[in-house]
């Protein structure tokens, strides 16, 4: 679909379900609250067993542009990293964004991961623009794997053609 190489590491763009995934680690957005919530996180409730929520209790709150990992219960995953991304217009969104994903990275990083997805964060309940998101989490991803990481692989997961299509764009050199 859409791929790019930034050295021996690559960006890749799939469509499905991101909680679905064998994969090591993917990224869900949440609240600073750290509570699992809904849309995805029903199922990550149902697919992963009560692990995800006790853990994510034990750590508290998630504030804003961090992240936290949890393992991921009886998931195909091993791990989630939740993150804490822009919310409803927020000032700084583009800001934060970026943040957000660089913490999920630097995350990933340090647990050493290998191969990680990523939602479009914060586009769907929380109307952060799908093309701002697009530009700014891949230009975030291609910069970071172009260090030192153990990151070889990020997917971005899409659900539908209004996703898969400002990512393919962004992934394949821009729009």
């Amino acid at each position: 679909m859409a791929e790019r190489k930034i050295g021996d590491r690559v960006i890749r763009l799939v469509v499905g379900d991101i909680t679905d995934l064998e994969i090591e680690a993917f990224v869900y957005d949440i609240d600073e609250d750290a509570q699992v919530g809904s849309g995805y996180g029903t199922a990550i409730s149902g697919r992963a067993g009560k692990v995800v929520q006790d853990q994510l209790n034990e750590i508290g709150t998630v504030p804003k542009a961090t992240a936290v990992i949890t393992e991921a219960g009886r998931m195909k995953a091993d791990h989630i990293i939740h993150v804490n991304g822009p919310k409803f217009h927020e000032p700084e969104t583009e800001g934060k964004l970026e943040r957000a994903t660089r913490a999920a990275l630097r995350l990933a990083g340090e647990k050493g991961i290998h191969k990680l997805a990523f939602p479009p964060i914060g586009t769907g309940l929380y109307q952060v623009p799908i093309d701002l998101c697009a530009r700014v989490m891949v230009d975030t991803v291609a910069d970071y794997l172009a260090g030192e990481t153990t990151l070889d692989e990020v997917v971005f997961v899409a659900l539908d053609t209004r996703e898969r299509t400002p990512f393919e764009a962004q992934i394949n050199g821009g729009a």
